[in-house]
């Protein structure tokens, strides 16, 4: 995990170039890995998938490389989350996205399976959406899919994830980390190109060519990022604990 902000700064800087995103430092979210469930353990690694699997934890950065991984906890009682709520990992203090903004905090991407923070932001209830809302929504779902992306990368190159794998839960555990760290050893290497073509996945889609079009309503969509999140994060704070 980054300890230092100028780390933490750099990845922000990756999701506002590459995704139009600012103030991002990961997107957030669990996989199911498969695996054969030892003798006697009954339904302990039983999921709603109704698969016997262990879950592994990640935290991504804008370039699809793993900057947490964590495999057997759930995202409410992780390390990483511990260390967010002390503040313990140096994160960037709050600072306006733009001019005369209001300071707004670096943050996590996730989905609504995880609760709402002031260094994690997930997408608003899809009831009474206003516009603005919608077009936070795709932007946030955008960013946020970058961990999806990165799962479906490490699965496809390392083919142990394509079985269930026949290994009691401390090997698979070990077989995973190992899997996490090549992934990350060939995106940063000089054979990145081989393995995975980044720029694959950032082809614009309709809608956000129509936002660009619409030049008028995505800039003013930014701009008002920090008014209609400062006042979700300031209805988190009294569930905050000190």
């Amino acid at each position: 995990v980054p300890t230092t902000t100028s780390k933490w700064k750099e990845i922000a800087t990756g999701f506002e170039t590459y995704w139009q995103f600012p103030h991002c430092i990961g997107a957030l979210d669990g996989k199911h890995i498969v695996i054969r469930p030892p003798p006697n353990s009954g339904s302990y690694y039983f999921n709603y998938k109704h698969t016997f699997s262990i879950v592994l934890l990640a935290l991504v950065d804008a370039d699809y490389k793993f900057t947490y991984v964590n495999i057997g906890c759930n995202g409410r009682n992780s390390s990483l989350c511990a260390a967010l709520e002390t503040n313990s990992l140096n994160v960037p203090l709050p600072f306006p996205i733009c001019e005369d903004g209001i300071p707004l905090p670096y943050m996590i991407v996730a989905d609504e399976a995880f609760p709402l923070k002031t260094y994690i932001q997930k997408p608003y209830a899809q009831i009474g959406l206003t516009k603005e809302k919608r077009i936070f929504n795709y932007c946030l779902s955008r960013a946020r899919r970058i961990v999806e992306n990165a799962f479906g990368i490490l699965a496809n190159r390392f083919q142990v994830f394509m079985t269930p794998i026949r290994l009691s839960p401390d090997k698979a555990e070990t077989i995973v980390l190992a899997c996490c760290s090549l992934h990350n050893f060939l995106r940063s290497s000089s054979a990145r190109h081989v393995y995975h073509h980044l720029e694959a996945l950032m082809q614009k889609t309709p809608l956000l060519i129509a936002l660009y079009k619409d030049h008028g309503v995505l800039k003013n969509s930014l701009q008002e990022l920090s008014t209609l999140k400062d006042k979700v994060v300031i209805t988190t704070q009294p569930r905050l604990k000190k």
